[in-house]
C-alpha cells in the first residue's frame, strides 16, 4: 500500500512536469475563425425637409404698381437632410411652373397665368442638377455621383419669369402653385 501511494505521487509529479511544458506551449497557439456578410441591396434614401419649413413661399408675386411679376423674387433654399446612397447614384430634379390655381389655363392677351423658374439641387454631385421650367429640354437635370455618398441636398429656386416677357401682367389668383421633385436612384 505504501508503494502504491509512492507510484501515484510519482505519476502525479511526472504529469505535472509534462503538463507544465505542454500547457505553456498551448497558451501561445492561435487559431482563426472567418467572419462573412453581404450587402446585396443597393439603397438610396432621400433626406427630409424640416416639416415646419417645407414649402417655398414666395409671397406676393406681383409689383402692385405695375401688375407685372416682381423682379426681386427670392426665397431661402430648402435642405434635404440625411440623404444617402450606399452605391453610385443619380440625382434628378424636375419642376413644374407655378400656375394660377383657379384661373383659366390660357390667360388673356397681355397677361400670364404661370411663372417659370429654375430649380437647382446641389451638394450631391460636383455639378448641380438644374431644371428650368421654361426650357423644353433640361439635359443638366440628372447628375451622376460615382461613389457611395451621404450628405445634405440643397434645393434652391431662382430666375423667376413669365413666358412672353416681363411686360405681361399676372392674372389675379389666390394661389399660384408648382412642384419641385428630387429623385435619387441607384446608378445602372
Amino acid at each position: 500500500m505504501k508503494m502504491g501511494k509512492a507510484w501515484i505521487a510519482a505519476g502525479t509529479l511526472a504529469a505535472g512536469i509534462v503538463c507544465a511544458s505542454s500547457c505553456e506551449a498551448a497558451s501561445s497557439v492561435t487559431g482563426t475563425v472567418g467572419v462573412k456578410g453581404t450587402v446585396t441591396s443597393r439603397v438610396c434614401t432621400l433626406g427630409s425637409v424640416d416639416p415646419n419649413d417645407s414649402i417655398f413661399d414666395l409671397g406676393v408675386l406681383v409689383n402692385t404698381a405695375t401688375g407685372t411679376l416682381r423682379n426681386n423674387l427670392s426665397v431661402p433654399p430648402k435642405i434635404l437632410a440625411g440623404s444617402f446612397c450606399n452605391t453610385a447614384s443619380v440625382i434628378t430634379i424636375s419642376a413644374t411652373p407655378m400656375v394660377a390655381h383657379s384661373s383659366p389655363e390660357v390667360a388673356p392677351e397681355g397677361f400670364a397665368s404661370s411663372v417659370d423658374y429654375t430649380a437647382t439641387a446641389s451638394g450631391w454631385t460636383t455639378a448641380a442638377a438644374v431644371f428650368a421650367t421654361s426650357n423644353s429640354s433640361n439635359p443638366g437635370a440628372s447628375e451622376l455621383q460615382p461613389n457611395p455618398f451621404a450628405g445634405n441636398i440643397t434645393v434652391s429656386l431662382t430666375g423667376f419669369s413669365t413666358r412672353g416677357g416681363d411686360v405681361l401682367k399676372l392674372v389675379a389668383d389666390p394661389l399660384y402653385q408648382g412642384v419641385v421633385t428630387i429623385t435619387l436612384t441607384v446608378a445602372a
